[in-house]
């Protein structure tokens, strides 16, 4: 922990708040001249108030470990690019618009990267009438089956949560292009697109 930079990072979320030192010393039950302290780069906090200090500031005690408050650039509208992130602990599923400090189960998630599909893995997709009827040939065993299938356009999203041992079978709107992203306990993050005339 650089406590110049943790001290900058404190003094930065207090004021953005609003709070005095006194006002945060209080909620953190130590005293103003701790806080001055640590601001000051003089000293940092005990490792026991970095989780209470993380919740007042409603960030991540990361954040204060490092000193660095990293900003995503925008980007502009395009659900294409969203990012998607899996727990293999739980299967919890987290998407971002930009790239993002995802944590599931004590773990540090990354981002998963799609791979195109190869003909044989891609998701068979019929016009029903109105909506596209999709069904996979694959494996949906509790070790190998595809947890989740979304729908990806410039502006939207859509998912659709899979289980073991249930067959994969989604009704989607007919849309008139846009892309399927799926994952695979086994094999990964793959897409392939969708394109209606």
């Amino acid at each position: 922990m650089d406590q110049v930079k943790t001290g900058a990072v404190i003094k930065h979320f207090r004021t953005a708040l609003g709070l005095t030192q006194r006002e945060l010393a209080e909620r953190i039950n130590v005293s103003a001249k701790a806080v001055s302290k640590w601001e000051t780069g003089n000293g940092c906090p005990d490792v026991s108030l970095l989780s209470v200090l993380a919740e007042v500031f409603g960030t991540d005690i990361q954040v204060l470990l490092t000193g660095e408050i990293d900003k995503n650039e925008s980007e502009v509208g395009n659900m294409k690019k969203l990012r998607f992130y899996v727990c293999k602990d739980c299967g919890n599923i987290v998407t971002a618009t930009s790239e993002a400090s995802v944590t599931c189960c004590g773990t540090k998630l990354t981002a998963l990267e799609p791979r195109k599909a190869e003909e044989s893995e891609k998701l068979s997709i019929e016009d029903i009438g109105g909506e596209l009827y999709i069904t996979a040939d694959h494996s949906m065993t509790k070790e190998h089956h595809i947890t989740f299938v979304a729908y990806q356009s410039d502006s939207s999203l859509m998912m659709f949560k899979q289980y073991p041992e249930w067959p994969v079978q989604i009704y989607l709107p007919v849309f008139r292009s846009g892309r399927l992203v799926w994952y695979c306990t086994e094999c990964g993050m793959l897409y392939q697109e969708i394109t209606n005339k």
